[in-house]
Order: structure tokens, then C-alpha cells, then sequence
């Protein structure tokens, strides 16, 4: 008769997992011992738990397919917190197993027991103790189900030892939440009233989120249709980046605090706009009572608790974006309506576009612009289809703005948590997925070593992920802003004590490549590129570059700072209210 652990295993075989990214513990030692030589299942060592459940996320964004993590009980469930809660914050569908001390020492403190449940409650989807062996299975299945279907999260399993080892039969199926159906075609009415809205528009705008990815390659295409039928710019969250080509003449660019001028200023001046699985985050909006003033406001999201939650909408839509958008490119053409021309809004936007609000001058020689090694790497690299991941700060805000991607599941990010140590393992989890792709993590030398010791992870795996780390010795993002908010007050964000990354990465079993001066970039790229295995470059950059556009907290889109010592005030002629 099987074990609980036997069961575990078949029950994850049933989800087609095929990947797991764990890190043992005697919580869990029934598990790795199903596990042991698994022919169907492969287990990934990774080095720290909170990078598990990144390279979980990693894989699950890049593939579509939900991630796998096992940790043991007491800290190596506290360990997977952050990585839980950036799932949630950014809609990452991940299943985290937890070992737990056997059901009859639950409270009394026993050696690496914590309450995972009572912790992880709110920064999980959802979450289970399983206490009878016979419920393993349903579980399993309840949990991926919840993980995978409305607004993705991560659900965590949290399974004690004894009930691990215990016999028993195996038991298919179960039932799920009763309460729990998540809705996913939106109300028909609502979305002929939609068409309205935007067959009357004169200066429509697309809005589009993560949740547009997560939906599936087939509700990016039906962006593209409803821009087609519109003729209206789009714009994306940082999360959303990918959903519709950078490549379009329709592209604005990003939106919100270190957006495109033209995005942000097309969002203001806008007369409809439909926002498609975004969630008005505090990033994108500025302050909130000047968002969009002029605008109707449509609303697509599964989840309906988004749904005037930020900012009041008039007209809201509670549905999968695919299938929303799907009805609503048919009612279109069932009417016959015809593409509208909306060539005064175009003239605006091709005068806002004129501003260069991305543009930079990199010197022939010398240091290195974060922006251009970025351009160059985006250019020199584009031809292969990357995946990106990023760390946290300004280079992944730099990565955002001049890398461009025409396709979604290209860019992993950490956005609502934003979470430093994020990209190394995301980019395991990647390469894992997509064993063939090229796949780069951007990252700030502070960032990296948040979680550096993933390198041994590629290496024990080869893994052929590339670092290209933007080095500026400072934690940039703080830095600029203690510049620009305290005075230059520099409070212990220059990094004083750097590793030399070369000889590290070589520690490791990488190939490291340093570059200091601009002359040499592109050779150093065209290096990396070349090289089979794993490759950290270290690109040493201007240390005090800051990171425009960029909209001061609790500041307009209007009131935008473009470029050094240049601030767009709220009253500019651009922007004067319409009539």
C-alpha cells in the first residue's frame, strides 16, 4: 500500500508536473524519498527556499504552466514568504509544499515547527493543513485548480511528517470548494455596451495588464484585433509588457511613474479608455483624483473584487480577457462596424512622441550609459526571442523602457512586491522551461546578491542563463531618489564593499566578463552570446545616472521630471483641461 509521500507524488503526476524546485528537510524526508530517482519528475536543488518559489514563478510565467516548490517545515516554510507573496502580488499561479511536524506535536513547539497556515494566510490564494493521508490527493488537485484558474496565485500545502509516511489507499478526485467558480465569460450586455463606448470614441486608449498574459497567447492576438478595429494606442503596466508588440506604430510604451511621456500623457488626455486585466496600481495611476480626468472608463478583469477598487470605472466586466475580448471583437464585426480614423488623436500623440522622453547621449568613448548597454543588448540579442528577467531598481525599470518585447512570457519581473533577489532564480526557473530560449537577467549589483548563491544551482544543472549585471555601485533606485526627495542625502545606498563578480562567477563554475568602457560592450555581449554555458557579465555603468521619465509619488502624469533638472509642470499647455 502506498505512503502519503507515494500519493503526494502521484497526485502532482496527475497535474502533469514535471519540474519541482525544492530544498530537503527532515519535515519532508518521506517525500524526497519518493522522489529519489523519479523517472518522470525532476527535482531542482536550489540553494535557498526563497529562491524556489522564485524559480517556481520563473517557470510558470515563461511556460504558462503552473510552478512546483518543496521546502521543509518551520524555516524553510518562513524562508518561502517573500517568494509567496510576490506570486500573489503579480497573479503567478505556484503550488508551495510545506512539511510540517507530525500532527501530534502541532502547538507545542517543537523543534522547526511554525504555524505555516496562521503565516501564510495572507500571502496565499489560498492555503491547506491536511491532516488524513486519504486527503492528500483531493488536496492536490483542489489546490492546482485554485492556483491555475480566475485571478492565478500561489496556494500552499502544508502536509505533517506522519501523515507523509502513513499507508493508504489512493483516492482520485474529490470534491472542490463549493464556493469557489470563478467566472469566466463576462456578461454579454455589458460588453455590447463596451462597443459603444469605443465605436464612439475620438480619443480611445488600450490599457493592458498582466492579466492579459495570463489569460494566454490567444488574448494577446485579440488585443492586436481590438487595436485594429479601434485604431487606438496601447499602453501596458510593467507586468504587462509583452502582451501587445513593442515593434506596433501603435505602441506608446509603458505606462505610469517611469513611463513614456506620450503613454502617460495619452492616459490623461484620453476620452474612453478600456484597461484589460490591470489593476490600477498606485504605480501607474499617480495620484488618483487627476488619473485620467476627461476619460469613460472600461473596465476588463476576472477579479471582481479589482473592479472599482482603485478607481472608479463606468463600466466594469467580470470575465477571463480572452474570452471577453473575444465576444467583444464579434459583436464588433457582427454590427459591421468599420475601422474609425482618429487622426487628430494620432497628430497629438505623434507631438507628445517628439518630446524623446527615452531619448539618451552616450558618449563615443568612455563610461557606459545604463541605457545604451541595455539599447545594445536588446539590439544585438532581439533576433533570438529572449526570455528577460530583471532584479529590482533602476535596472529593471531601464530594461523596461528600451528593451523592447513583441511577445508575452519574454518578461519576468518582480512588479507589486517588487522583490530584489528576484531574477536569478526566475531565470533558472526560465531556462528549466524553455531549455532551448536564451535567457538574460538584468540585475543591479546590489540586487544579484540577494540571492547570488543560484548560481550553483545553473551550474549543477547546466544551465546556460546569462547575468548582465548593471553596475553602478550604488542601490540606484534609492539613490535617486534620496537626491531627488532628501537632499542628496545618500543614507547607505553606495555599496562599499563589492565583490570582484569576475572571480566570483569563475568560483562558481560561470565564465565572468567585466566591461568598463563603451568600445568594448558589444564585444562583451557577442562573448556571452557565444559561450555555451552560464555567463555573468559585470558592466560597469555611470554610477549617478538617474532613471527618467519619472513621476514623483502622489505627482500627476503631468507632472512628469523627462530629464535632469527638467520638470513638466501640472499646468502644462499640453494638458490644459478639454472642453
Amino acid at each position: 500500500m502506498p505512503s502519503g509521500a507515494e500519493n503526494l507524488v502521484k497526485a502532482l503526476l496527475e497535474e502533469g508536473v514535471d519540474t519541482v524546485f525544492g530544498y530537503p528537510g527532515g519535515a519532508v524526508l518521506p517525500i524526497y524519498d519518493a522522489l529519489f530517482d523519479h523517472p518522470k519528475i525532476r527535482h531542482v536543488l536550489v540553494r535557498h527556499e526563497q529562491a524556489a518559489v522564485h524559480a517556481a514563478e520563473g517557470y510558470a510565467r515563461s511556460t504558462g504552466r503552473p510552478g512546483v516548490a518543496l521546502v521543509t517545515s518551520g524555516p524553510g516554510a518562513t524562508n518561502t514568504v517573500t517568494g509567496i507573496t510576490d506570486a500573489l502580488m503579480d497573479s503567478i499561479p505556484v503550488v508551495v509544499i510545506t512539511g510540517q511536524v507530525p500532527t501530534h506535536l502541532i502547538g507545542t513547539d517543537a523543534f522547526q515547527e511554525c504555524d505555516t497556515v496562521g503565516i501564510t494566510r495572507h500571502c496565499s490564494k489560498h492555503n491547506y493543513l491536511v491532516k488524513e493521508p486519504a486527503a492528500l490527493a483531493s488536496t492536490v488537485k483542489s489546490a492546482f485548480r485554485i492556483a491555475t484558474t480566475g485571478r492565478p496565485g500561489p496556494v500552499v500545502i502544508d502536509i505533517p511528517k506522519d501523515v507523509q509516511v502513513e499507508d493508504v489507499p489512493y483516492e482520485q478526485g474529490g470534491r472542490m470548494h463549493g464556493g469557489y467558480n470563478p467566472q469566466v465569460k463576462g456578461d454579454l450586455s455589458a460588453i455590447e455596451t463596451a462597443v459603444d463606448m469605443l465605436a464612439a470614441a475620438e480619443r480611445p486608449i488600450l490599457y493592458v495588464g498582466g492579466g492579459t498574459i495570463n489569460s494566454g497567447p490567444g488574448a494577446a492576438q485579440l488585443v492586436a484585433e481590438v487595436q485594429r478595429m479601434c485604431d487606438a494606442p496601447v499602453t501596458a503596466t510593467l507586468m504587462g509588457l509583452g502582451a501587445f508588440p513593442a515593434s506596433h506604430d501603435a505602441w506608446l510604451g509603458m505606462l505610469g511613474m517611469h513611463g513614456t511621456y506620450e503613454a502617460n500623457m495619452a492616459m490623461n488626455q484620453c476620452d474612453v479608455m478600456l484597461c484589460i486585466g490591470a489593476r490600477y496600481d498606485d504605480r501607474v495611476t499617480g495620484r488618483v483624483d487627476a488619473f485620467s480626468p476627461a476619460s469613460k472608463k472600461i473596465h476588463i478583469d476576472i477579479d471582481r473584487s479589482s473592479i472599482n477598487k482603485n478607481i472608479r470605472v463606468d463600466l466594469g466586466i467580470v470575465g477571463d480577457v480572452g474570452h471577453v475580448l473575444e465576444d467583444l471583437t464579434r459583436i464588433w464585426r457582427s454590427r459591421g462596424l468599420k475601422r474609425p480614423s482618429h487622426e487628430e488623436w494620432w497628430n497629438r500623440i505623434k507631438g507628445w512622441r517628439a518630446k524623446g522622453s527615452l531619448d539618451f547621449d552616450q558618449p563615443d568613448s568612455g563610461e557606459i550609459l545604463p541605457q545604451h548597454a541595455i539599447r545594445r543588448l536588446y539590439e544585438m540579442t532581439r533576433a533570438k526571442s529572449p526570455i528577460i528577467t530583471t532584479e529590482v531598481g533602476q535596472h529593471q525599470m531601464w530594461a523596461a523602457q528600451h528593451f523592447g518585447f513583441d511577445k508575452p512570457n519574454k518578461w519576468l519581473t518582480s512588479g507589486g512586491l517588487g522583490t530584489m533577489g528576484y531574477g536569478l532564480p526566475a531565470a533558472i526557473g526560465a531556462q528549466l522551461g524553455n531549455p532551448n530560449a536564451l535567457v538574460i537577467d538584468i540585475a543591479g549589483e546590489a540586487s544579484i546578491q540577494m540571492n547570488i548563491q543560484e548560481l550553483a544551482t545553473a551550474v549543477q544543472f547546466n544551465l546556460p542563463v546569462k547575468v548582465f549585471v548593471l553596475n553602478n555601485e550604488y542601490m540606484g533606485m534609492v539613490r535617486q531618489w534620496q537626491d531627488l526627495t532628501y537632499s542628496g542625502r545618500r543614507a547607505h545606498s553606495y555599496s562599499d564593499a563589492l565583490p570582484d563578480f569576475v572571480k566570483l562567477a569563475e568560483a562558481y563554475g560561470w565564465k565572468g566578463i567585466r566591461v568598463e568602457d563603451v568600445g568594448a560592450l558589444d564585444g562583451a555581449i557577442e562573448d556571452m552570446m557565444e559561450t555555451q554555458g552560464p555567463v555573468f557579465v559585470d558592466c560597469h555603468v555611470a554610477k549617478v545616472e538617474n532613471c527618467f521619465p519619472m513621476i514623483p509619488s502622489g505627482a500627476a502624469h503631468t507632472e512628469m521630471i523627462l530629464h535632469a533638472n527638467e520638470v513638466i509642470g501640472a499646468v502644462e499647455k499640453d494638458a490644459e483641461a478639454l472642453v
